[in-house]
């Protein structure tokens, strides 16, 4: 039986193919209405959403999620502390991430594309929470690190990402060299709620119909890849969708070294000597990324942390922890308040 999932990323996408979106102009408006009865008859306002958000109070756009769904990555963010910090957003659609990394404190907040499609609301959601950061057009994820010539981040939201791309591990490797050394990453993903490590493609559409879902990740593979990448998982929450898959939401620190287990000879050997692993990547840039001294807040327990290494096992925090089934409140959605300030 076709896995249905209760609408996480199953965004029927956007407005129709990928062709026609990139079509899409964004939608013309100087000064985005300012009183109620104006913004309820505009081409703002009824225009598709991805997030729910209020503009004015108590007029807010229709999302495509339930109010009650958890937004995950929305929960770990809130764990990190922000202030004074620099952050990277990947696939902002309308800016809720972002507007929440500058309502934080964050000092400088990048939010990114690939396409322009959401610009114009995008703007508009800025206007009304009266937060200013920046926007840039990527195409696709790969090769990040050039694309943003080099720049450095406290924190980076990789988030809804992996399973929409051919090759997760080539994005993250792209990725991994502007995070700042001790800087945080949270990387949400489709996950397969099984041992072993590996991905399961999304064949005949049978996990989901949407056109650009490829994979599901197995939490143990994650679990490597992150550590491969020299990235240490310190916090963990999921959110089941039956009993094979889910989604998980990781917060990982970078750290200057591979993270094996002592019986893993491959990984060091790979690191060492793979040109995939040390051309993919650009690892000069990341040793010489400055440090960053972010902090966060973590919640996981500390005996599902593993015995050989300083870092979460991923696997045992799945299948041990308690699953976030709903939100608490909208301020753990993907509703956005005017008076959210995480």
């Amino acid at each position: 039986m076709r896995h249905v999932q209760p609408l996480y990323h199953r965004l029927h996408w956007y407005l129709g193919s990928l062709e026609e979106r990139t079509r899409i102009r964004p939608h013309k408006t100087k000064t985005p209405p300012k009183s109620p009865s104006r913004l309820k008859i505009s081409g703002l306002y009824n225009r598709w959403w991805y997030y729910s958000i209020e503009l004015l109070p108590n007029i807010v756009t229709r999302g495509i999620y339930a109010n009650d769904l958890p937004m995950l990555p929305r929960i770990m963010l809130r764990r990190c502390k922000l202030e004074g910090i620099s952050c990277l957003d990947l696939g902002s659609m309308e800016g809720l991430i972002p507007v929440l990394m500058c309502r934080g404190g964050a000092k400088e907040v990048l939010a990114t594309d690939a396409v322009d499609f959401c610009i114009d609301k995008m703007e508009a959601v800025k206007h009304y929470y009266n937060v200013n950061f920046d926007f840039k057009i990527v195409g696709s994820m790969y090769g990040l690190s050039d694309k943003l010539d080099g720049r450095s981040f406290d924190l980076i939201n990789c988030s809804g990402l992996l399973y929409h791309v051919f090759s997760p591990l080539m994005v993250l490797a792209g990725l991994r060299p502007l995070l700042k050394r001790n800087g945080l990453i949270i990387v949400s993903t489709h996950i397969v709620l099984e041992d072993g490590f590996f991905m399961e493609f999304n064949n005949s559409g049978k996990m989901e119909s949407e056109a650009n879902t490829f994979w599901y990740m197995s939490i143990g593979l994650l679990d490597y890849l992150l550590r491969y990448l020299k990235l240490a998982p310190v916090d963990c929450v999921y959110y089941p969708y039956g009993k094979r898959f889910g989604y998980a939401s990781v917060v990982c620190r970078a750290t200057d070294m591979i993270l094996p287990t002592e019986d893993d000879k491959w990984m060091r050997q790979s690191a060492r000597s793979s040109w995939e692993y040390n051309g993919v990547s650009n690892w000069e840039l990341a040793r010489h990324q400055p440090v960053s001294e972010i902090e966060v807040e973590r919640q996981t327990n500390r005996h599902l942390y593993r015995d050989d290494i300083k870092c979460l096992d991923l696997l045992r925090a799945v299948k041990e922890s308690e699953p976030i089934i709903s939100a608490k409140s909208e301020s753990e959605s993907h509703v956005l308040r005017l008076a959210h300030v995480k």
